[in-house]
């Protein structure tokens, strides 16, 4: 968008094109020129505008879910926002985050591909210190976890996928599993260090500690999804029809569908001790009096009343009459 010029300065260069001191023709000449835009090809920009709106937006709602969900286990005032969204190489990402870290890296199932979730250490702690009964002091040991500490932490992070879920279910339904903890930076190779990637970085505040907690997801691993992420997708009101023969198809496939129909002679209850004796030619009495009908089940519902029998010394019930919605009970 363009400056505007207030009107002192549209007086003073009225009056320096009446003095002469600036050429009319110098500044169209300067206008008609081709304006030149420095692109570094190592920094590409493969994010559309559309995307990072679109990526602002689902995480919003997971700050929101992330709050939620740390006041919940933390027990303290917790605030979380988003701060920024860039996208930059994956290499510049990893040289702006400190030489010891927690980094969650996870699994991005149906996608192929991990994410990663890089928590400062004073934000890390404050939620150790806090879920072992402390203030909320965060005391920076990362270079000496213990394992019982390392295990909390990754029980407490992975519980974060199932907010991270709920805010991209709009878009993808992701099955998210946390396959490592690291702490240096430096060990970890997700991507090629030129491939482009979005940061979503989140201001957090636990109680009196404030911090950062940065989202990374590599453009190569949310390609296949990127088209999702425009505006068109998310303002879609037309359903998709189905092909006649695509219906024809999907009603043959149920029609042929298995089903488990079950006729019920009765039931009885026995003592285990009775049950141990049981031998061959004695009875057990049921509770199915023989004027009644047999109850026939299909997929585990009621559905028809029957009549015992035979077809060619072959046990079979015969379908009298179909129950209606609400008389399983009964019988």
């Amino acid at each position: 968008m363009a400056d505007i010029l207030s009107q002192g300065e549209i007086d003073a260069l009225l009056s320096a094109l009446s003095t002469g001191e600036m050429d009319a023709d110098e500044l169209k000449k300067e206008e008609s020129e081709k304006k030149i835009k420095v692109y570094d090809f190592k920094r590409a920009l493969r994010f559309s505008k559309d995307q990072i709106r679109s990526l602002s937006r689902i995480h919003e709602n997971f700050a929101r879910l992330l709050t939620t969900f740390f006041s919940a286990q933390l027990r303290t005032f917790v605030q979380i926002s988003v701060a920024s969204v860039d996208q930059l190489p994956y290499e510049e990402f990893i040289r702006s985050i400190p030489k010891q870290t927690i980094l969650n890296v996870f699994e991005a199932y149906p996608l192929d591909g991990r994410f990663l979730m890089e928590v400062n250490p004073n934000i890390a702690y404050s939620m150790l210190d806090r879920l072992l009964g402390g203030k909320g002091i965060a005391v920076n040991k990362v270079e000496n976890l213990t394992e019982i500490e390392t295990r909390i932490m990754s029980q407490l992070f992975q519980r974060t996928l199932e907010s991270f879920t709920e805010a991209w279910s709009s878009i993808i339904e992701f099955d998210l599993v946390t396959e490592a903890l690291e702490v240096n930076p430096q060990f970890l190779q997700m991507v090629s260090p030129n491939e482009t990637v979005v940061v979503i970085s989140l201001s957090t505040t636990i109680g009196e500690t404030s911090g950062m907690i940065n989202i990374c997801l590599p453009h190569v691993v949310l390609e296949e999804i990127l088209p999702k992420l425009s505006v068109h997708y998310w303002m879609q009101t037309k359903k998709k029809q189905r092909l006649p023969e695509e219906v024809v198809s999907l009603e043959k496939t149920v029609q042929s569908a298995p089903l488990v129909v079950n006729a019920e002679l009765g039931r009885s209850e026995i003592s285990i001790q009775d049950f141990l004796y049981l031998a061959i030619g004695d009875v057990i009495e049921l509770n199915q009096p023989i004027s009644k009908p047999l109850v026939v089940s299909v997929g585990g519902e009621p559905k028809y009343l029957a009549q015992p029998g035979k077809i060619k010394n072959q046990v079979a019930v015969q379908v009298t009459d179909v129950m209606e919605e609400g008389t399983g009970d009964e019988w």
